[in-house]
């Protein structure tokens, strides 16, 4: 697994920077659980988590905010943070998010990692496993964040269905469990937070008739060159496709959502961040109050932006509504998978429950990075609404 490149400055300003925000006020009443399974929370795009050495400086979950999982721990819920590849693919993160899960040695799996150019197997985590037990009695609730979202959902896909490319191309005695699928009832609930479920229009608004001043095609080059530079040169090979920026990408997040089915059994949540407002012209803009330094030009960009992908794909205006990197729309559910507007007491499995836009950009269920957000209430009523289910 790749160790990630913390920008000095971000750290500075995230520790250094802070904001005044709203008290908890949430009261969590365990007696009406009618679960309290373990919470695995996975970071998205550049992210990190409890393995990793930049996580003792600054949470990933928690940020500007503090420590968030170590106060939903103290308020009775198990949450863990996991550490996948900060800029790899959906299908190489699903991996390592398992063996860790199950204390097991990485298997990315015979036919994927000889297409993809890459070695079979990675880390071993049969001494430090994420969690002690994790099985159809001891299940688990997943939480993703941006293409953390993607991550967990790819991982819900194989506990079910496995993979069948690695059952024709692996001798039995040497198939990943994970391959094999069967397990989908190991999963309770799935949670995707500010997630680029359809893709994000980052990629594609440099081709159209609203670039200004160049502006946009130094955005996508900002982002492009900020997932792949430590993926470019020690990459030995390894095919494009195999990395968070291909997935990223509306043509490849459609083509990804066809492999991904919604499971019967599993109660699915989707998140969405909103930092923009409607501008007279139709176009959106950043609200100030909302949208940290980091995403102010992008959350501009991608909220004037409409045109067409090279796969064909229609970005109409009701893309302009952004975080500053992933889409509204995109963030609320897969195309075509079931959902429907969250309403309580009206949660069922086997489809998502798309819930009110948050007010904030992308980071902000983080915590913010140098603008504060509270996100403690959210959690609280989230976690508790999950274990109520």
């Amino acid at each position: 697994m790749k160790k990630l490149r913390i920008i000095p400055l971000l750290l500075a300003l995230a520790l250094i920077i802070s904001s005044c925000a709203a008290p908890v006020s949430v009261k969590v009443n365990k007696e009406d659980f009618k679960t309290n399974y373990k919470y695995i929370f996975v970071h998205g795009l550049s992210g990190w988590g409890s393995y990793d050495f930049q996580n003792k400086f600054l949470k990933y979950w928690g940020m500007k905010d503090g420590d968030l999982l170590k106060y939903l721990n103290s308020q009775g819920f198990e949450c863990y943070a996991a550490s996948v590849d900060p800029y790899g693919s959906a299908w190489d993160r699903a991996c390592e998010l398992y063996a860790q899960l199950t204390g097991s040695v990485v298997d990315y799996g015979k036919e994927h990692s000889e297409r993809c150019k890459h070695a079979r197997y990675g880390r071993d985590f049969s001494k430090k496993p994420l969690i002690d037990k994790w099985d159809s009695e001891n299940k688990i609730n997943l939480i993703g964040h941006s293409f953390g979202g993607a991550t967990v959902r790819l991982l819900a896909e194989l506990m079910k269905n496995g993979s069948e490319a690695e059952r024709n191309a692996t001798d039995k005695s040497e198939l990943s469990p994970l391959f094999a699928g069967g397990k989908a009832d190991w999963i309770y609930s799935l949670t995707a937070l500010a997630a680029p479920h359809n893709g994000t229009s980052a990629y594609n608004a440099n081709n159209g008739e609203n670039n200004i001043d160049g502006e946009l095609t130094f955005w996508q080059k900002k982002m492009s060159d900020m997932v792949s530079a430590s993926t470019q040169e020690n990459n030995n090979g390894r095919i494009e496709s195999d990395y968070a920026n291909y997935d990223l990408k509306i043509d490849s997040a459609l083509e990804l959502n066809k492999s991904i089915s919604t499971l019967e059994n599993v109660y699915y949540f989707s998140c969405p961040c909103s930092a923009t407002v409607k501008a007279e012209d139709g176009t959106f803009r950043p609200d100030s109050e909302l949208t940290q330094t980091l995403f102010v030009k992008s959350a501009r960009l991608i909220g004037m932006y409409t045109g067409k992908t090279d796969g064909g794909f229609e970005i109409t205006e009701e893309w302009l509504d952004n975080d500053g990197l992933v889409n509204v729309i995109s963030a609320r559910a897969p195309f075509g998978a079931p959902q429907k507007e969250y309403a309580e007491g009206e949660v069922k499995t086997g489809e998502w429950n798309i819930m009110p836009a948050f007010k904030g950009d992308h980071l902000s269920l983080q915590g913010g990075l140098t603008i504060r957000f509270s996100i403690k209430d959210f959690y609280l009523n989230h976690l508790s609404m999950i274990n109520n289910l």
